[in-house]
């Protein structure tokens, strides 16, 4: 019996290996639970095409947006764990939505492999051009002058979006009216339109509207100001300490061979560390990390953990 088992395992062991060696041996795809155009979705096409580039493969960005990023992330959930589907998720979809709905078709912790944190996106809080406000302190002002009046776009109810305007005005102790688009870049056009007064937004989907003309940017949620962004931090404009920035990280379904999840970082990582990839990232307002999937199971347990802790202090709950 011993003799059998150690022989299975061997075999198993030796299939695992030549499988790792071999892959990838077809197309991989990455499901973005996001609308196109949005932060996570740019980023991921850039990284996507250099690791395609570098492993001789193709990998497929595919948009599945709506609810929040619930419905692309449960096809990643539940997608077979054989190394060729990943989830490009922004930190919402794992750390936020779950807070806000306690009957969620997946769970985080459990039916997620964690694969490479790829980088935070840098935020800012943007208006239409001609709308009156020229920085956070006279939004604030205008708001307290009417509560429940400014409306705010987001991309969805749960979506980071919403969780940073949520924080924002619950820490500022004013009110304003919350109307959700389908995705964060249709939440940038509504504010652009003058549909909704105001939005948070990473700055890689807004930064060509503001370089339009579109969109006002009139302040930066980053400890200290952005480099060659003309517009001061929300902290100095009248909430100290006020900070928020979100992430870009690819995940596995479950179960996925550890060989093939350490490869994918380690591809992942290498494409960071590529000039262009940088620059065309760094220009999108991304801050690049790379990460152990280690690393990135840590981050994804503490984020859970912070934003279960901040959304109950702010009464952020589920429609």
């Amino acid at each position: 019996m011993k003799k059998n088992r150690f022989a299975a395992m061997a075999a198993l062991c030796a299939a695992l290996t030549a499988s790792a060696q071999d892959y990838p041996n077809k197309p991989i795809r990455w499901i973005a639970p996001l609308a196109a155009g949005s932060a996570v979705d740019a980023a991921a096409r850039v990284v996507a095409a250099k690791i395609s580039e570098n492993v001789g493969q193709q990998i497929v960005v595919e948009n599945l947006p709506g609810a929040a990023g619930l419905i692309g992330a449960d096809k990643v959930a539940k997608a077979p764990a054989d190394g060729y589907t990943f989830g490009a998720f922004n930190d919402s979809v794992m750390t936020m939505v779950p807070n806000m709905h306690p009957k969620m078709p997946w769970d985080t912790l459990k039916d997620f492999d964690a694969v490479s944190l790829v980088g935070t996106i840098e935020w800012g809080l943007v208006t239409g051009a001609d709308k009156p406000y020229k920085s956070a302190a006279d939004l604030i002002a205008a708001a307290r002058a009417s509560p429940g009046k400014i409306d705010y776009g987001s991309g969805g109810n749960g979506s980071p979006q919403h969780v940073a305007m949520a924080l924002f005005a619950s820490t500022a102790g004013i009110q304003m009216q919350h109307v959700p688009y389908k995705g964060a870049t249709q939440a940038a056009v509504g504010v652009a339109a003058g549909e909704v007064a105001v939005a948070f937004q990473g700055l890689g989907t807004v930064t060509p509207l503001i370089q339009g003309g579109k969109l006002r940017l009139i302040g930066v949620s980053t400890p200290q100001r952005i480099p060659g962004r003309d517009a001061p931090t929300i902290a100095e404009s009248g909430l100290p300490g006020f900070t928020f920035n979100s992430w870009f990280a690819v995940y596995a379904p479950t179960g996925t061979p550890k060989a093939l999840v350490q490869r994918m970082s380690d591809e992942i990582r290498k494409a960071l560390a590529d000039p262009g990839v940088r620059e065309k990232l760094t220009a999108q307002g991304f801050t690049l990390r790379g990460s152990t999937p280690e690393e990135l199971a840590s981050a994804t347990r503490d984020q859970l953990a912070r934003y279960q802790k901040l959304m109950k202090e702010a009464g952020i709950k589920g429609e």
